[in-house]
C-alpha cells in the first residue's frame, strides 16, 4: 500500500510518516500543493493525508483532483482551518474523514486502522479464500488459519460458538476450501423442526410411510451426496434420532422412512452448536459416542466481545451489503456510530451487529451511516432538552416507536415477520406494539 502526505510542517510530516509506517505503507511526502500535484501525476496512492492550508494554495485543490481522477484513493484531511463549508464539500467529494489539529495520536491511529482495513478489503480479489469471515483480529486470524488447515481433510468437524457468532459461515468456508467445493452444501437447523419432521427431512421417506407421504421424497443426507451436510444446533437433536445419526456416521448408510432398502452416500458432516455438549452428556441429553464421532476436529468461534477491533471492518462490510440491497448511497460512517457500537455488549454477536447496521442503512437520509450518534457522547447518553413547562415523555416515545414500526413495515413490503426482524423484535412483540397504533381485526399473519 502506498500513501501520500501533503503537509507543509516538516516535523508533522515526520510524525505522520512514522505512524503510517506502522501500518506498512510506502510513503511519499510533499510540502507544497505543487509538489503534491507532481507526486500525484507520478504515482497511484491508496491513501492521502492532506493539509488544507499550504504555502502555495489550498489542499482542497488536490482533494478535488484526486476524487475526480483517482476516486479509489482514500483521503483524510488534517487541518486546523476547516470551515463548515469546506468540511461539507470534502465529505460530498467522498473524503474518508478529517482530523483537527492539534490531534491525539490515539484518535488518528484509530482512523488509520479503520481506513487501512477498508483499503485492504478493497484490494482482496473477488474470489478470496474466506470472503464471508471478516476481521483482522488475532482470534479471527487464528480461526481462519484453523479452517485452512482442516478444510482439505475429509473428517467430521464440530463447530462451537455462541448464537450469532457465525458458525454457519465457518461451515461454508470449510466446504468451499475443500475438495468437495463444487458439490452441494446442504444445511438443516436441528432446533427448528419437530422430531418426526426432522427425521423425515434428514433421511427422506417412501410414499405411504406416514399420513401425508403421497410420494417418495429424497432426504437432505442424500441431497448432500458428494458434498457437505451441515447440522446446525446439533445439541437440540432428540435422543432417538441421535442413535440413527450415529449409525449413519459409522457406516455412511441409511434407510429412508417406510423403506427396507439401505442406501449409501458419500458426505462430509459438519455440525455446530451453542450448547456445552459435555454438560449435555452428563445430563443424559446427548450421546457421548455421537459426540466423539462428530468431534474429530473441534473449532471454536470467538464471540464478538473478544474481537471488538473487528467491528469497524464488519460495519463497512455490512454497510456495502445493505446499501446495495436497498439502493442507498452510503458516503461515510460516522465515528460516533462506531464508538456507540464499540460500547455495546453485543450479546447477539455478529448477527446483532448486522441487524443494527441494516436498520441504520434503511433509516439514513443523508448518506452518513449513524449520523445521529455524537462522537463525543457515550452510547448511553442522549442529547435532549427539556423546556421549563416540561414534556410528555409517553407521547414522544410513542411517536418515535410508531415511526420506526411504520418505516420497517414499508421497507418489508408490509410483511410483519420481516419488519419485526429489522427492528430486532419477535413477531409477537411487533404485533403487540403495532396494534397500539393500527389495530386490525382478523388480519392474516405474514
Amino acid at each position: 500500500m502506498r500513501a501520500l502526505i501533503l503537509e507543509d510542517e516538516s516535523s508533522l510530516r515526520e510524525i505522520l510518516s512514522i505512524i503510517l509506517s506502522e501500518f506498512n505503507y510506502e510513503i511519499d511526502e510533499a510540502g507544497t500543493l505543487q509538489e503534491g500535484i507532481e507526486k500525484l501525476e507520478e504515482n497511484d496512492y491508496d491513501l492521502a493525508l492532506v493539509d488544507l492550508r499550504l504555502p502555495d494554495g489550498s489542499g482542497m485543490e488536490l482533494v478535488r483532483r484526486l476524487k475526480r481522477e483517482k476516486p479509489e484513493t482514500e483521503v483524510i484531511i488534517i487541518t486546523a482551518f476547516a470551515s463548515t463549508e469546506t468540511v461539507k464539500e470534502a465529505f460530498e467529494l467522498g473524503v474518508y474523514d478529517y482530523v483537527e489539529k492539534p490531534f491525539k495520536l490515539e484518535d488518528l491511529k484509530l482512523i488509520l486502522r479503520n481506513v487501512t482495513d477498508k483499503i485492504e478489503l478493497k484490494k482482496r480479489p473477488v474470489e478470496t479464500e474466506i470472503p464471508e469471515i471478516v476481521g483482522r483480529s488475532k482470534p479471527i486470524e487464528k480461526l481462519k488459519e484453523t479452517i485452512r488447515k482442516v478444510a482439505p481433510y475429509d473428517v467430521n468437524v464440530l463447530i462451537l460458538g455462541e448464537s450469532g457468532s457465525g458458525k454457519e459461515l465457518v461451515a461454508k468456508a470449510i466446504h468451499h476450501l475443500s475438495p468437495r467445493k463444487n458439490r452441494p452444501f446442504v444445511a438443516i437447523n436441528c432446533a427448528a423442526l419437530p422430531p418426526e419432521l426432522l427425521e423425515s427431512e434428514l433421511f427422506g421417506y417412501r410414499k405411504g410411510a406416514f399420513t401425508g407421504a403421497v410420494s417418495d421424497k429424497k432426504g437432505l443426507i442424500e441431497k448432500a451426496n458428494g458434498g457437505t451436510l451441515f447440522l446446525d444446533e446439533i445439541g437440540d437433536m432428540p435422543l432417538p434420532l441421535q442413535a440413527k445419526l450415529l449409525r449413519f456416521l459409522e457406516t455412511r448408510k441409511f434407510i429412508p422412512l417406510g423403506s427396507t432398502e439401505e442406501r449409501e452416500v458419500d458426505v462430509r458432516v459438519v455440525a455446530a452448536t451453542n450448547r456445552n455438549l459435555k454438560e449435555e452428556i452428563k445430563k443424559g441429553r446427548f450421546r457421548e459416542d455421537l459426540y466423539y464421532r462428530l468431534a474429530t476436529i473441534v473449532i471454536e468461534v470467538p464471540p464478538l466481545r473478544e474481537r471488538k477491533e473487528d467491528i469497524p471492518l464488519l460495519v463497512e462490510f455490512f454497510a456495502r451489503e445493505f446499501s446495495k440491497k436497498y439502493g442507498k448511497e452510503i458516503k461515510r460512517i460516522s465515528k460516533g456510530f462506531i464508538d456507540y457500537l464499540m460500547g455495546l455488549p453485543l450479546e447477539g454477536n455478529v448477527r446483532e451487529l448486522r441487524n443494527i447496521v441494516e436498520r441504520e442503512v434503511i433509516l439514513t437520509e443523508d448518506g452518513i451511516l449513524g449520523s445521529g450518534y455524537s462522537a463525543e457522547k457515550k452510547h448511553d447518553e442522549c442529547d435532549v432538552k427539556i423546556p421549563e413547562e416540561g414534556v410528555n415523555l409517553k407521547e414522544i416515545l410513542a411517536e418515535v416507536e410508531k415511526r420506526y414500526l411504520q418505516k420497517a413495515l414499508e421497507v418489508a413490503g408490509g410483511k410483519k415477520t420481516k419488519a419485526a426482524e429489522l427492528l430486532g423484535l419477535t413477531l409477537r412483540e411487533f404485533r403487540y406494539r403495532w396494534s397500539k397504533y393500527s389495530p386490525e381485526k382478523g388480519e392474516q399473519e405474514n
